[in-house]
Order: structure tokens, then sequence, then C-alpha cells
């Protein structure tokens, strides 16, 4: 990606290769003049009602984030106006990997789904789109508490161990997502794709650190509200983003429960109006409740409990040895001794050696191809840790260059051969190779042996972190961009070019203020071509309405839509919130708020 783009900001020019494989072009041109009408429609709707229930001044938030409510935003804006709040936006492929999502969280950047919701889910998608990720996420961007938590949760998700299952679950969100925004996906597929993440779902078993973590962003930074029980405001953009439940979350059948560490055992259903919402008294509490959660993840306590959720995983992770070097690959095994202590780790397939998150020199994964293990503790009959023996200490023990060391470990494991070379960093042994080496556990049990190469052994008296993830992301991971080119380019049949043509002129009228003498037989072409659509319609009502022309016109078109609202339960709601915000138009709103 030679061609990558990072508008100008700092933010999103410091992402890595590693992220930036997700990002695609937004193809702004891909938007039609109905899905800028559905843009315009959903944003005046939010305005209208959030006023009331958003916790901070909606619209001021918009346009610092730089958005309209008249146009679907164009990353370059945004971006110009992210970054002089210290963030930016990127746009990407619907749904991404949950630790890709941390991570551009840490790195201050927000990622927006390209696409946008097609008209007959504008009140609710299950699928990441730009109204939920824009009109949702980044108008309360601007405040400093919360952007804070947002990029503080994001480097500690980014370290959150998975479950196998977390995978399997996430394919499966993505590809129901994928079908449901579809126009053509047939009904058995999208019923066999719920059938599978139901099953998913029900098959998950004990919640993972990310699962439980997810429970904290969902709870807080998509359904969060934020004062007191009585009198909460709106700030999880999972609400501000659907016009059906920032109203109907506020009835009192909605349980408001205090925002604290029990709220991570609350489940929840992205298909379903949640039953209860958590109310935290300042965006501070947010920060403290993920700082006690942190405190139980295997990122600070390590040990066994962070191998054995490592080894749950199935996926690669890095565990980190108390001297300071990192071993990442996918775990197998682990040994034990009478307290649970851990003796040793191991890897299978593809692993490797880094400090500081920096890949050391021949020790990547094709070089550690079938795997790593090595013992961890200390040195029988030792009062020092390994690690920290100055170059007399070492060399008592035949540790130095060509020197024949046998070393006995508390777990009862035995290493000897001869050394061929030792690494040191800050003042510690971090590794030490073999050639002719024995590796034997107490049982006699072999473990290494001379005729499989040289014997690489990590130094380190315990595992202090383990998280998820690659140390080194970039030298470890496939690096497989996501092609710039995705399916942008929709070929429209004639009748919905007709169409867009229609919306395209009611905006021309709008915005121009001239050519209403066409609103007639505009009008008259939808009620003859067009008898399902809805929206064009409330538009021509809207311009009659404001200009006070054409009454028996404007009267024909409500009528219209009254009729329809009455017909079609479905649309009832909808085409009733429009007129209501016909009659109480967001502009005038827009400017009280900035006075």
């Amino acid at each position: 990606m030679n061609d990558f783009n990072d508008f100008n900001n700092p933010q999103v020019a410091r992402l890595p290769k590693h992220l930036r494989q997700y990002i695609v072009d937004q193809h702004y041109e891909k938007y039609t003049p109905v899905d800028q009408a559905v843009w315009r429609y959903v944003m005046r709707q939010n305005y209208s009602y959030l006023k009331h229930v958003a916790y901070y001044p909606y619209i001021k938030g918009l346009q610092r984030a730089g958005l309209s409510i008249e146009y679907i935003p164009d990353l370059q804006t945004m971006n110009d106006n992210l970054g002089k709040i210290g963030w930016g936006a990127v746009t990407v492929d619907g749904f991404i990997p949950p630790a890709a999502f941390m991570e551009y969280q840490a790195y201050r950047v927000l990622v927006i789904a390209a696409d946008i919701r097609q008209i007959n889910h504008i009140e609710y998608t299950p699928a990441p789109d730009i109204i939920h990720e824009s009109a949702g996420h980044a108008p309360i961007i601007a405040d400093t508490d919360y952007n804070n938590y947002l990029s503080y949760f994001g480097s500690i998700g980014a370290k959150a161990m998975f479950s196998a299952k977390d995978f399997e679950l996430y394919e499966a969100i993505r590809h129901l997502s994928i079908l449901k925004e579809a126009t053509d996906a047939p009904e058995h597929e999208i019923a066999k794709a719920e059938q599978q993440l139901a099953h998913i779902s029900e098959n998950m078993g004990e919640p993972s650190e990310m699962a439980l973590l997810g429970r904290l962003h969902w709870w807080t930074v998509e359904y969060g509200l934020i004062g007191t029980l009585e009198d909460p405001k709106i700030y999880g953009a999972g609400l501000l983003s659907s016009i059906g439940e920032s109203a109907s979350c506020m009835k009192p059948e909605v349980k408001k429960l205090w925002y604290n560490l029990d709220t991570v055992n609350y489940t929840y259903d992205i298909t379903k109006p949640q039953p209860q919402l958590f109310v935290t008294p300042t965006f501070q509490n947010l920060i403290d409740v993920l700082e006690a959660f942190a405190d139980t993840m295997a990122f600070r306590r390590g040990g066994s409990e962070g191998i054995m959720k490592a080894i749950a995983c199935k996926n690669p992770a890095t565990a980190v040895y108390s001297s300071g070097l990192q071993v990442t690959g996918v775990f197998s095994d682990m040994g034990l001794d009478t307290d649970d202590q851990l003796t040793f780790i191991k890897t299978h397939g593809p692993s490797a050696l880094a400090l500081r998150g920096k890949q050391l020199e021949s020790h990547g994964k094709h070089y550690h191809k079938d795997g790593f293990s090595s013992p961890v503790g200390r040195l029988k009959g030792s009062e020092k840790p390994l690690e920290d023996m100055d170059d007399t200490e070492l060399r008592a023990l035949g540790i130095e260059r060509n020197g024949v060391a046998s070393l006995e470990f508390e777990s009862g494991i035995r290493v000897q051969g001869l050394v061929l070379d030792l690494l040191r960093d800050a003042g510690k042994t971090v590794l030490i190779t073999f050639k002719d080496c024995t590796v034997k556990e107490s049982n006699g049990n072999i473990l290494f042996q001379p005729d499989w190469g040289l014997y690489d052994m990590a130094v380190g008296a315990r595992i202090v972190s383990v998280f998820n993830g690659a140390a080194d992301k970039e030298a470890y991971e496939e690096i497989t961009y996501v092609s710039g080119k995705q399916t942008h380019k929709v070929v429209y049949d004639e009748k919905t070019l007709q169409l867009h043509n229609i919306y395209t002129q009611v905006r021309r009228i709008r915005e121009q203020g001239e050519g209403y003498e066409a609103l007639a037989d505009l009008f008259a072409e939808l009620k003859a071509q067009f008898r399902d659509d809805w929206l064009a319609a409330l538009e021509i009502m809207e311009i009659l309405y404001h200009k006070q022309i054409n009454p028996d016109l404007e009267k024909e078109v409500r009528i219209y839509l009254e009729l329809k609202a009455a017909a079609e339960p479905e649309l009832s709601k909808l085409i009733n919130d429009g007129l209501h915000v016909i009659k109480n138009p967001v502009t005038q709103l827009i400017n009280e708020e900035e006075d």
C-alpha cells in the first residue's frame, strides 16, 4: 500500500502496517442521492430528539468533528477537524477483528465503516455503517475526559486474551452483517447465518478477557449513560445513532443501574433493545472501572493462569519472562509444579523472540518455525535468579562462550550442553544458546536432544505478562493488504437511476431556492413509478411547508404520506417522525444552541 493516504493527519500517519491493511478508500462518489437523503433524515431526527437527552451539545460536537446534518461526511474534512483535537479517522470494510479495532482506538484513530445503511434499515442496522461510526462516535471525541478513556480502553483491549470461540463468533457476526446489508441475499442464506451465530453464541463457554471487555465497551462506548439514575444523559454511540432506541431507552421500563465492575457480568444481544442500561456519574469513573478490570488480566498477572488463557486462545499470543524476553507463538503446553508454579512453556508452529516489542535478529518465525520450548524458574540452590547473575556468577556455572554448563532448575528440569552464545539486555541475561544440548524433566522425559539442532533457552524466573497477539506485529504478522479497489462500482438499473434523479432534483430545489414549479411533476412521477418510496415525498412536503407555496399540493402530499403511514405499519413511525421534524425545523434548533 505505497499510496497510503494519511489525510495529513498525524494520528493516521502513525498507524503501523498491520493496521493499515484494513483501510479502504471511502469512494465518496459511490454514495447515491438516496444515501445522502438517508443521512440527512437520520441526522435531522437525531438532532431533533437528542438535544434533550444527549450528554453534550450534539451539534457543536458534530461541527468540531467536521460533520454536517446535510451531507455524508468526507474523510478529509473529518481528519482536518479531528486533527485539531489529536484524533484521526479512516474508513474500513465492515467489521474488523476486535483486537485491531481496539488498537486503532489506542492510536486515537476512529474506525468508520465506509458503507451507509439501506433505506429499509434506516432506524437500525446490525452492520457497522458511516452513520453509527461518525454521527455516533465522532461528536463526543472533543470531550477530553472521554477521548482519554477511549484511547486507554484501546490500549488495554489490544492486549486482551481471546478464546478460540471468540474468533468463531467474530466471523459469524461479520458474515451475518454482510448478508443483511446485501441487496440480493437469499432469505435462506440469512436464516442459516442466524442459526450459525445463535449456535456459537449459546456454546461460548467461560467468557474470555476480550468477551468481558466487550461487555464493558458495549455498556459504555456504545450504550452508556452519564449523570444520575433519575436524569441520565446519553453518550453511547449505539444509542446516539439509533433513532429508535435513543427515544425508547429513556422509558422507565428500561432499568437504569450504576456502572461499576459488576457490569462485566451483564451480557448483551446486539439484535434487541437493551433491558437495562448503566449510568456513570463521571467519565473518570469509566477509567477507574477499566483499571480495576485490567488488574485481573493476563497481561498484568502472567503466570500459569496467563499461559492457560494463551493455550485456550489457539492463536498467537506473547509470554514475557521476568528478564524481559518476549516469546510469541501459539501456546500448546506448560509444566506446573506442586504449587501450580510454571516449570516450562511450549509453543507449536511459527514462533519468535523479541525484546521491548522488537524481534531479535535471527529469532523470527522462520527460524523457530516448529515452535519454541523453554524452562521457567530458578536454579536449584541458587539465591539469585539466573537472569540477575553477573559474569563471575555465570562463569561459575559454565555459562560463557564455549563453556560447558549443567543447570538444574528447582522444578527438576536439567539442561546440559555447550554454550555457544548468550544475550544480555539492560543488565539481565535473557537468552542462552546451546550446542549438543539435552533437556530432561526429573522423571526422565526428554524435552530436547542434541540431534534436534541448537537449543535456545529463554532465561527468567517467572512469566510476568501474557497478552494477545505478537510482541513485534510488523515482523510476525502476515500483512495481507485488503485491496483499495473494493466493489464500489455498483451498476444501477434505469428505474433506480430515475429515482436517484428525483432525489437529486428535490435537493437542488431545496438548496438553490428556485424551480419550485417542478415539484408537482416530481411528486406525480413518484406516485406513478415509485409507490414504495416515502422519503422523497417527505422532502417535497418539507419544501412546500416551509416555503408556503402551492398549499393544494402540500395537502395532497401530506395526505399521501398519512395514508401510507396508516397502511404500512413499518413506515408509520418513520413518516410521522419526519412530519414532526418538518413542523419543528432543525435549523431553528441549531441556531438556538449556537447562540
